[in-house]
């Protein structure tokens, strides 16, 4: 054979996934995700052969139960059990990377509080076999339970609570770690590029572990039907909650564009400014239209600005 014939290349088949999800306070939730990554894995398998993991982040150990009595039959690469209890969001993340990258050629993940549907793997599977593709992410929906509040669901609250959907197969800056998928050799290849234990506790760990990762040579796209559906719990059906995370939002913003250097303090200041004038003068713009005000939406807004304007002078906001 002449040495000089090219090499063919690798194959962009994706043989092996293995999903791993961090848990924490959330047995019940866990049960009906697992229930929903067999159902995903059925549509890929034995093809595509699917490892899951358990990354239990309770300092009791209570997730343990439910990975002990789920059957690990409709994952071909097994089920497995993993002990953190760190309460710290990347220690985990970062233990779900090491563990599935050991299981499988792909590493993909989501959270205790979603359920992934049925074409979840394969959507992203199919995205993933395209030329140069790294990593894959898609849209997260958020559902809410019977006897949520109309002002809720009526007014706009899920254009700040969840990242707007992309064209299919665009390239993107940022995945989300409840729906994503990326290539196990490219965390071999990359050993410093995990979840910063620092900010394990006040968020923006995944902005700034992707944005990373795409800044050193990561080719991530969006798959519009890779679906995952958030659960939301009654909880979460609140304008005391909606108001908090969107002040939190805010504040992660500021952390993540400092640490990743996409914008200086000055330039969030004047983002932040201009965000919160925006929202104080929406309500009036929009009664000025003859249309609803939208008052808890705008409050939403003004909190969410405030979060970012409070991190340039200095306060962080743990996420809870």
């Amino acid at each position: 054979m002449d040495d000089s014939t090219p090499a063919a290349p690798p194959s962009r088949r994706v043989t092996s996934i293995g999903v791993y999800v961090c848990t924490h306070r959330r047995n019940g939730p866990l049960r009906r995700l697992l229930d929903s990554l067999a159902d995903a894995a059925a549509r890929v398998q034995p093809g595509v052969e699917v490892a899951v993991v358990v990354i239990d982040d309770n300092p009791d150990g209570r997730a343990k139960d439910v990975v002990d009595a789920f059957d690990a039959g409709p994952f071909l690469r097994g089920l497995h059990y993993r002990y953190s209890g760190a309460q710290n969001i990347s220690k985990a993340r970062n233990l779900g990377l090491e563990s599935a990258m050991e299981l499988a050629d792909w590493v993909a993940m989501t959270d205790d509080d979603e359920v992934a549907s049925p074409q979840w793997l394969a959507a992203l599977a199919e995205m993933a076999e395209r030329p140069g593709v790294d990593a894959v992410t898609g849209p997260v929906e958020l559902r809410y339970p019977p006897g949520t509040p109309r002002w809720f669901t009526e007014q706009p609250f899920d254009d700040i609570l969840v990242a707007d959907p992309q064209p299919d197969g665009s390239r993107v800056d940022v995945c989300s770690t409840g729906n994503s998928m990326l290539r196990a050799s490219f965390l071999r290849d990359h050993p410093d590029i995990r979840f910063r234990s620092d900010l394990g506790t006040l968020g923006g760990e995944d902005m700034v572990f992707y944005r990373t990762a795409v800044a050193a040579g990561l080719d991530a796209r969006f798959a519009s039907a890779a679906l995952c559906w958030c659960e939301q719990p009654p909880e979460r059906t609140t304008y005391r909650w909606i108001a908090r995370s969107c002040w939190w939002m805010g504040n992660t913003e500021y952390v993540t564009s400092i640490e990743t250097g996409e914008a200086g303090r000055a330039r969030l200041a004047l983002r932040g400014g201009k965000k919160l004038l925006i929202a104080v003068l929406r309500p009036g713009r929009r009664l000025a239209a003859r249309q609803d005000p939208q008052w808890r939406f705008a409050g939403a807004s003004v909190a969410r600005a405030l979060g970012t304007l409070v991190g340039v002078v200095g306060v962080k906001v743990e996420h809870k």
